[in-house]
């Protein structure tokens, strides 16, 4: 299988680019003019820095506005392209992108641009090189792939073929299918990109919202499959023009590059196994059965008061670690696990962020098959030295540098809690109703989600929700909510534009991305509520405001409004059901829990409701920092 990138995809100078493409694991590189241009060295310098890495120069581009002119616009059209030529000889490049017209002095006519390219590929001959033909979208007269490819079919010449831009078709509506009946040796080069679907002007969209396949919303899936089809056997490349990007890490954007490439002719390979698509071995993708334990890192006497909030939470201490300074605590099927432990990564994780919920446990069907498909995919694989009795826990790195543990049903990792922890006789913790873990929320800078997303939908089978837009009193926070297919595991990325939000606030002062709040389901919301005030929690408390709105929105009788009031309980409803929410107060840098119940079929979170929540707890802030436990 060949990959490859265009050095446009990212920030960072010409050798910077490459350095990152070349460790992100790809074979080959698109090459902008513009980073050529800016970059000073010689072309058959960039040649060599491109081989130096083990790469090889799969196109050259753009060529822009050639096709269709009259003179003299015409003979200095194919003056720049010998001058071009020249330059890509220099190189060691054999491809050049040429996109369609949009100039408006070209003229129109299909039989006009199939004369212009049989002469320039005439020209493309004496030099070695080989000219694709691509349709912009916003074309002058050329502007979809049907049209330029019977361009090159009319210019009928061996050195002239159609290059295909996956935004290009998708974004116009273009039935992909279209593509199958092309001949897979006539399509020189595959470019692919994604994007969120938004009603902007196509140039505009094109040049500024492109991301990677899977981040996006465009059926890249459909295109790449029929691209196959074709016998296509060439380059995979990849053409993302995103102001985040070209601002963002250049490795990490590669990286993403990379995993999206993999995981889509992953894909299309097992859709469409008769096609010529050479994969990595990896298993398919994976699905999350459930949380299985989520892992706090605390110490000193914040570790008590961590400890005595999860006990008025109603969770009894069922477990010692036979080693570590490690705790186990348990309700219903919620494990946490409280790590005091003076070494290793928890404590690594203490030192730089505080207390925190640096690990997530994930119940899957094979952990080893997991980790294998995670690291095809460019995860950081995890290991620590363990200890005699102890278990090797399968693990990857995870959002800020935390860690997602893997366990099966199957021996030795289905008996982890029997094996590693040793039982305490501890005074039960008066039961509150918790029976399961809802979601788990990560907070993270902007910048980060779309790579997160691309993470966890490349390893796991998840499906993603539209983003959401979060109002903040100091700004917007960006939500996208990934739930597994099967409904065990719900996750939502949140990102932070500033860092004056709640969730802004809460990644500077805990110093990095981390979970930020965990939820758990009840089936009795009002039981619960009134159990957590025996135990003496003071809940997140919510204005009359909010209440009384709620009442008129939804139509409420005043004495179930009054039950809500009473307890500081969050409403919501739908079609499908209604939704249920509380929350404690802030601890730490700002982490918090979350109780919700959920009645029907109601599948959301409650997003209306999060700006009343995000003020409650605005308003509970101290002036300066939050203080640590």
């Amino acid at each position: 299988m060949r990959t490859s990138i265009a050095t446009v995809c990212l920030s960072g100078d010409f050798q910077e680019k490459l350095d990152a493409i070349a460790a992100a694991g790809f074979n080959g590189v698109e090459i902008f003019e513009n980073d050529f241009l800016t970059y000073d060295a010689s072309p058959a310098e960039v040649g060599r820095m491109v081989r130096d890495r083990g790469l090889a120069i799969t196109l050259f581009q753009p060529f822009r506005d050639f096709e269709g002119f009259p003179e003299p616009y015409r003979s200095r059209a194919f003056d720049r392209a010998a001058r071009k030529f020249d330059v890509m000889n220099q190189m060691g490049a054999d491809l050049v992108l040429v996109c369609s017209n949009t100039s408006p002095a070209s003229l129109g006519g299909i039989d006009r641009a199939a004369a212009d390219f049989a002469e320039l590929g005439a020209l493309g001959k004496k030099h070695g090189i080989r000219i694709g033909y691509e349709a912009l979208a916003w074309g002058r007269h050329i502007n979809d792939h049907r049209d330029a490819w019977e361009i090159v079919r009319r210019a009928d010449h061996p050195n002239v073929g159609l290059i295909l831009d996956s935004f290009h078709t998708l974004s116009r509506g273009i039935d992909p299918n279209s593509i199958r009946s092309i001949p897979g040796d006539k399509i020189f080069i595959v470019q692919l990109a994604d994007a969120p679907r938004i009603d902007m002007d196509l140039l505009f969209w094109s040049r500024h919202f492109r991301n990677m396949p899977g981040e996006g919303d465009l059926p890249v899936l459909d295109f790449t499959r029929a691209v196959a089809a074709t016998g296509y056997d060439g380059p995979w490349s990849l053409e993302i023009f995103n102001d985040q990007f070209r601002g963002g890490d250049t490795r990490m954007i590669a990286t993403d590059g990379q995993r999206s490439l993999v995981a889509l002719l992953d894909d299309v390979g097992r859709m469409e196994p008769g096609l010529k698509i050479a994969l990595p071995a990896m298993p398919e993708r994976i699905d999350v059965k459930g949380v299985e334990f989520i892992e706090f890192a605390t110490g000193g006497a914040e570790s008590e008061e961590l400890i005595a909030l999860l006990k008025r939470l109603g969770f009894s201490e069922v477990g010692a670690h036979i080693s570590k300074s490690v705790r186990h605590f348990r309700q219903g099927a919620i494990n946490l696990v409280v790590n005091t432990d003076a070494d290793g990564v928890a404590h690594s994780n203490y030192i730089a962020h505080g207390t925190c919920a640096y690990a997530i446990g994930l119940l899957v069907e094979d952990a080893k098959d997991t980790v294998a498909r995670a690291k095809v995919l460019g995860a950081t694989p995890f290991q620590q030295a363990v200890g005699p009795m102890e278990l090797e826990i399968p693990a990857i790195r995870g959002v800020g540098g935390g860690l997602i543990y893997f366990l099966d049903k199957k021996e030795p990792l289905a008996n982890v809690w029997s094996v590693e922890f040793e039982p305490v006789a501890d005074e039960t913790s008066p039961y509150i109703g918790l029976a399961a873990v809802d979601h788990v929320a990560e907070t993270m800078d902007h910048g980060e989600m779309l790579s997160w997303v691309l993470f966890f939908t490349s390893i796991f089978s998840m499906t993603k929700s539209p983003t959401v837009d979060v109002v903040d009193p100091a700004g917007l926070v960006r939500s996208q909510v990934l739930e597994a297919s099967n409904g065990a595991f719900r996750l939502t990325l949140n990102g932070a534009e500033n860092r004056n939000t709640l969730a802004g606030r809460f990644i500077a002062t805990g110093f990095g991305s981390s979970i930020q709040h965990v939820a758990f389901r009840t089936d009795d919301i009002f039981a619960t509520a009134e159990a957590l005030e025996r135990n003496g929690l003071a809940l997140l408390p919510i204005t009359r405001n909010y209440f009384d709105d709620i009442e008129a929105r939804f139509g409420l009788e005043p004495e179930f409004v009054d039950r809500l009031i009473a307890h500081n309980i969050l409403y919501d409803r739908d079609e499908n059901g209604e939704y249920f929410q509380l929350y404690t107060n802030l601890f730490g840098a700002g982490f918090f829990f979350e109780i919700v119940e959920r009645r029907g079929r109601y599948s959301g979170y409650g997003a209306p409701n999060a700006p009343f929540r995000i003020a409650a707890q605005k308003r509970g802030l101290p002036d300066k920092a939050v203080p640590r436990l």
